[in-house]
């Protein structure tokens, strides 16, 4: 599963966007000084997170929308095609649509 894919099937799990989650984090005071344990606790305890959707809402949350381009442009199953990360909701990723 991309990083992307992830973070499209966590906007399917809570109904918020990434983005979203990131503003609902910080109101919580989480950043990128937040170690994951308290950003994983929430995520399970208020949306029902398991830890891979957990973790990748953490990354975004603590170091933002850019990854490392190991897998951008691969075919593998964690191939993504950006190095950016697309946090506005599917509905609205101009890479999904076509």
């Amino acid at each position: 599963m991309s990083f992307q894919a992830y973070l499209d099937a966590v906007e399917d799990k809570t109904g918020h966007t990434p983005r979203r989650l990131i503003e609902l984090a910080g109101e919580r005071g989480f950043d990128a000084s937040t170690k994951a344990g308290p950003i994983l606790e929430w995520l399970k305890e208020d949306y029902g997170l398991g830890r891979g959707h957990g973790m990748a809402m953490v990354h975004v949350i603590t170091k933002g929308p850019q990854i490392s381009t190991k897998h951008v442009g691969s075919s593998g199953s964690h191939g993504d095609e950006s190095d950016v990360l697309w946090l506005d909701g599917k509905a609205t990723n101009p890479a999904s649509s076509g």
